[in-house]
This record gives structure tokens, sequence and C-alpha cells, in this order.
């Protein structure tokens, strides 16, 4: 094979060539630019189209990630305000072959400020076998993709980092057939924050038409992370700045380098809880908006893209909590103490602190999750509260809203391929890990390679074959494959959901009576008593 060009709307663009999990080879693309760089005005602004170029862009080395400290690939700091790329990985190119191939669009995860589309962190190896073309996107995090401010002449109304993604997706509209790709069968998929961005997506009618199925691992918007409660005021007080309005405050951080904008980030977010500091938001009405109501009423509206959709959790998603502190790459993220049973109410709900309704949900929590058996997980209401029931939730409300049908899974299957159980060593500890399934899907080199036993490939062969499947035909276990199981979708009176243990099994109603417990939870309250 030899060094691929393609040609596309905005100019050529030279890749690379790659060896796949079967020894086959194909094209990447890497660090293709897909907007102009959001620096100096344009800093938490919404993303401006990218400008077309002459001659051959060199797109065989990955780009910019947004500015962070991810740990999982190093302990510095790296990435960059300039980070608005894609790659794209493909077996064939118009030249060889005219045929289409159905389009996957990995959002990467990370609470919004941490992630990116590394290969070292999602090489393409696996899924690349299966004759689908990848694309791998990065958005803006942290400040720089989710500040947010009220006054609109400002023009920084919030979710800069969603409308990345929304430009990264007509930019897929646009190019992928040049890379074989069919524009007219694109899935999108993510985990953790790139779930709930995909949920997000789904929600939003500015992404209307850009994709056409949808899978969400480990994350969905009725998760209480997914919204941000952040407040400049309270950041300028954080640096000790007197500020009269939204305006000098602006200046202020526009003024900053990047790096100190991060410095400030991280110290800043070092100080509060996890989840919900910075990240999406309703935003006023405006001509860049993405997201104008609130979620839940969108999705019980029924007016959101309807398509298929595949929504799931790990059997254990908590024991995130248990290495949090070191992914995130400082001490302090999660106090060695233990949470108050107040802070797993849910912030929907409007609860005020101490007052009867708190008192009564603490007390159901207490009884419950102290129990003998219950104990024995200390993360399980960890998972419950942040994961399970926003997912289970989710789930139900889309198959009474929607035509298209909603697969639910459970990961409980456990081998050498569970990422994060492997990668911080939580052997100890029951059950599958938020982010454990990532293993199953690409190859993360950061580590050493895994020892492929029978399980483990058979389990990666699973996924791979239901996750593409669903890209090819909106189904992921149609008649004719080897899978020799029919997974059906949540039903209005059946809630299905496919266990992917160490054999794949059909079963109803998760985690019952602890989703019976949360939607006792949810109905104290009018404004989440339809979550469950």
């Amino acid at each position: 094979m030899t060094v691929p060009v393609a040609s596309i709307s905005e100019g050529k663009v030279k890749g690379c060539l790659g060896t796949d999990l079967d020894g086959q080879q194909f094209f990447s693309f890497l660090g293709i630019p897909y907007a102009k760089p959001p620096v100096g005005d344009l800093r938490f602004k919404a993303p401006q189209p990218i400008e077309s170029w002459q001659g051959i862009k060199d797109a065989t080395s990955i780009g910019n990630c947004s500015r962070q400290r991810d740990i999982m690939v190093s302990p510095d700091v790296e990435g960059s305000e300039d980070c608005l790329n894609l790659n794209v990985f493909t077996k064939t190119l118009p030249e060889q072959d005219s045929t289409l191939k159905p389009v996957m669009v990995w959002i990467h995860g990370g609470g919004f400020f941490l992630g990116s589309n590394s290969t070292k962190l999602y090489g393409p190896e696996y899924i690349i076998t299966k004759d689908v073309v990848l694309v791998t996107i990065n958005y803006r995090l942290g400040f720089c993709g989710f500040l947010t401010l009220k006054d609109s002449s400002l023009e920084v109304p919030g979710n800069a980092g969603l409308k990345d993604q929304v430009l990264a997706l007509k930019w897929v509209q646009r190019n992928i057939k040049h890379f074989n790709g069919d524009p007219n069968n694109v899935t999108i998929f993510g985990e953790s924050a790139g779930a709930a961005s995909v949920h997000y997506l789904i929600l939003s009618p500015s992404a209307n038409g850009l994709f056409h199925k949808a899978i969400l691992q480990s994350g969905a918007v009725l998760n209480s992370w997914t919204r941000s409660n952040f407040d400049i005021f309270d950041l300028m007080k954080f640096i000790g700045r007197e500020v009269n309005d939204e305006k000098e405050a602006l200046e202020i951080l526009k003024a900053m380098s990047e790096e100190d904008l991060y410095i400030l980030q991280e110290d800043y977010l070092n100080t509060k809880p996890p989840g919900g500091s910075i990240g999406p938001v309703i935003e006023k009405p405006n001509s860049t908006a993405f997201l104008t109501k609130n979620p839940f009423e969108i999705m019980i509206s029924g007016d959101y893209n309807k398509v298929p959709m595949i929504m799931g959790y790990t059997s254990n998603e908590g024991l995130l909590f248990s290495f949090a502190n070191k992914l995130f790459g400082r001490e302090g993220r999660e106090s060695s103490e233990k949470p108050s049973l107040e802070d797993f109410i849910h912030p929907e709900m409007k609860i005020e602190k101490g007052c009867p309704t708190s008192k009564v949900i603490c007390k159901k929590l207490e009884e419950y999750y102290s129990q003998e058996e219950n104990v024995k997980n200390p993360f399980m209401l960890h998972s419950d509260y942040f994961f399970v029931a926003g997912i289970v939730g989710s789930a139900k409300i889309h198959s009474k809203t929607s035509q298209e049908p909603a697969y639910l899974y459970r990961m409980s299957v456990e081998t050498n391929l569970n990422l994060m159980k492997r990668t911080f060593e939580l052997y100890g500890l029951p059950g599958v890990s938020h982010a454990d399934d990532l293993g199953y899907l690409f190859k993360y080199s950061v580590s050493p390679d895994v020892e492929m036993g029978e399980l483990e490939t058979k389990a990666m062969q699973r996924f791979l074959n239901m996750w593409t499947n669903f890209a090819k035909y909106g189904n992921p276990t149609p008649e004719g494959t080897d899978l020799n199981i029919i997974w059906k979708p949540v039903e209005e009176d059946s809630v299905n959901f496919l266990g992917i243990g160490s054999e794949l099994t059909l079963q109803t109603n998760p985690e019952s009576e602890r989703m019976t417990l949360w939607k006792d939870i949810f109905q104290l309250s009018p404004a989440t008593a339809k979550y469950l």
C-alpha cells in the first residue's frame, strides 16, 4: 500500500498506514483540523468553520488535545487551545473501492475537562477489522469549552465544546465520502462524558440530520454530573478579584495566557466536588444555541432527534471513585472523608439541605445502603447515584417517547481487557469499573499488551460485532450472526436488557430493588418525579 492522500473539500491531506488486530493494513489520517483555531477573540466562543488550504496538509501525527493533565498518558500538562481536529481510519479509499462503509464517530469522555482522541488511548486496531470507517474527535474542555456567561452581548452563552462536536459532525457529512464513509449512515458513540455528549446531541436541534444511530456507554443527561453549576463570580472571588459585571470578568480571563488559564482552572476545580463544576448548560436563546430547554423536558416531549440507541452501564461504575484522585492527577478531588448522604440528592430535585424532605431521602439511603449485603460493595451508592439510575431512567423514557428502539445493557464480564481494573490494579474490589468496557473496543497502547486468552477474544469479538452490527443495521444482534441471542429493546411495560457477562443473557428489570428505591426518591420532587 502506498502513502495515502485524500482530497477533501478544504484541500488535500496525506495520511499514513497502520496494521489492525488481524494483521491487515489500513489508512490513518491524523490531526485533520475541522474548525478555525479557537484562540484570541474566538476563545470561549462558538467554533468557526475551517478555511481551505493550498498544497497537501500532513496528517500523519496526532493533533493537539484540549489543554489538560491526563496521567493516563502523561503526568505533564499537555495540549493547546488550538485543538479542534479529528482522526479518520479506513480500510479503503475511493480509488480502490466505490462502496461506502458505515461511519462510527467516537466522542471521548473525561468529565468535560479531560480526555482526547489520541491513538494511545483509542487505538483503531480493533474496530477497523469490522469494515467500518472510524472517526475520533477532539473538542474543547474545561473553561475553554464550557465557560458560560449570562450577558448575551458577550457571546459566551456556553456549550462551546458541544458546538465543536456539531461542527465535527458537519465535517463528517461534508467529507467522509472521500474516505469511503457513508454520510447517510453515521453512528455517534461515546463513554462517560462522551456518552452524555452523545445524549445531548440527540436532544439538540443543532445536530438534526448529522447522525443516524447513537451508543451511550456509562453516561446520560439525567446523571447529576452532566449539567454545570458554574458561577463566574465565584471564580473571580477565588482569584481575589472584585468585579462589577461579567464583561470585566471575561476580560480578565481573555487576557490570561493559555498556561495561566489552565493553572487557574486546575486550582479552582480542585476545590469543587466531582461533577457539575464545569460542563453543559441550558442556554438563553441565541444565534449559536446548542440547547435552550431542560434536557428532561425535551426527552418527555419527544421533540428530539429520534434514532436507534444503545445505552448501558458496568456492574460497578462507582469503582471510578477508588482511582479518581490518581486519574485526575491531584489529591483532594475526592475527599478521604465519607461524603454526606445529602451529597447524593440530585441537584435537579431542588431540595434544600437539612429540610424535612432531605432528611427523608437520607434516611432511605442510609437504611438501604447500610444493609449487610450492600456494605460489601462500598461503591454501590456511587454507582447508582452517579450513573445507573439516570441511564436506566433515560432508556425507559426514550422507549416511551420514540418509535426507534432503545437497547439497554449491563456489562459484568471480567477479563484482562478490563481497562481500569488492569491499569489501576483494582483486583480486590467487586464488579466491573467505569470505563472497563473501553478495552474491548480500542487498543490502549499506554500499558503493556494484554495476553489474549479464549474469554478475552470471545468477549472482544462480541463487543465489536454488536457495536458494528448496530452501526451497519441499527440492530446489534441481527439474524444470521453467531451471537446466538436476540437483544430485545426496552419496551414500555418491560425493561429488557442484555447482560454482557462471560455469556450473553437477555434479562428484565435491572437492579430492580435499587431502581425502585431511586424511583421513590425521585418522586419526592415534582422536577424529577418521572426520572424513573
